[in-house]
């Protein structure tokens, strides 16, 4: 690829990478609200929460954003 396209690309890139994370960051809470009937996802740091719940929210957001990424 040539140097124009390559620095051509890099804005878009940035552009897309952040429309994904606000995208994947909606989709996630919805479903997340559906899944667990809470309105936020446990972070890492709450001990209020199971271990498995703070992974499997963490696993979930993650393949969120990756589908959305790539879509």
């Amino acid at each position: 690829m040539s140097t124009g396209a390559k620095l051509a690309y890099r804005p878009i890139g940035l552009i897309a990478g952040v429309l994904a994370g606000i995208v994947s960051g909606a989709v996630f809470k919805q479903v997340w609200k559906r899944i667990s009937d809470e309105d936020d996802a446990p972070d890492a740091l709450q001990s209020e929460y199971p271990m498995w719940e703070i992974v499997l929210s963490a696993a979930l957001q993650g393949a969120i954003f990756a589908a959305v990424k790539a879509a």
